[in-house]
């Protein structure tokens, strides 16, 4: 069908017949091949509602956080470009910025970056130092990577608790729960510029500084409730 009407039409008319059926061009998310246990899914997305509306009411603080990376091999696949425009990303070795961060729905930041890999003990470290500063209760929700599973990090649950901080795990396979999965792709698609891939230190001094405006400059509108 598709051939036939691109021998009789223009493309702006197969857009056409494809919006008239209600079909929209949009991106297609990645989703894993393994299906959390149903069960499971449904009591923790209740928990997190909950958990959801106790941070609107202003009774706790809800973070999302997780881990991604920026490197020189470039991650911007369109872009706007004039008629004798030539727009490139530039090609060299790589070099990669790791990134922790934690973000909540109103736009607050918290995070660190390394050129080194990002382990267990290190977000377990930065975790501690952020639960000596809450002023409520605090809940982070992160995946089940071991990253966030091993060493420390279940060492000190217990310790964290204590302090009024508390790991919200979400289920297996649910990254659409995690609203910093949409942070780690505007960040990426959108605020970091093909000429930020200049060199490396044009690249992670600019992934730093956006980073750093998170809440001012930056903004997400987390509009949809996990």
């Amino acid at each position: 069908m598709g051939e036939r009407l691109w021998k009789d039409s223009k493309r702006h008319y197969l857009q056409t017949f494809f919006r008239s059926f209600g079909a929209r061009y949009k991106r297609i998310p990645k989703r894993p091949r393994v299906t959390p246990s149903p069960q499971l899914y449904a009591i923790k997305r209740e928990k997190l509602q909950e958990l959801e509306s106790l941070s609107n009411q202003g009774l706790i603080d809800l973070f999302f956080g997780d881990e991604s990376h920026v490197c020189t091999q470039g991650y911007v696949p369109y872009g706007w470009q004039f008629p004798g425009e030539n727009v490139f990303v530039p090609s060299m070795k790589s070099a990669r910025l790791n990134i922790f961060g934690m973000v909540s729905r109103d736009n607050v930041y918290h995070g660190f970056t390394s050129r080194q890999s990002i382990k267990a003990e290190n977000v377990a470290e930065f975790i501690d130092n952020f639960s000596l500063i809450i002023t409520k209760p605090t809940f982070i929700v992160l995946d089940n990577a071991s990253v966030h599973t091993g060493g420390l990090m279940k060492e000190s649950i217990d310790k964290w608790k204590a302090r009024g901080l508390y790991i919200f795990y979400l289920p297996p396979y649910s990254p659409h729960l995690n609203i910093a999965e949409t942070l780690w792709r505007i960040l990426k698609t959108k605020w970091i510029k093909p000429c930020h891939y200049i060199d490396t230190d044009t690249l992670f001094n600019a992934t730093n500084e956006i980073l750093s405006g998170i809440g001012d400059r930056y903004r997400v509108n987390y509009s949809d409730v996990a």
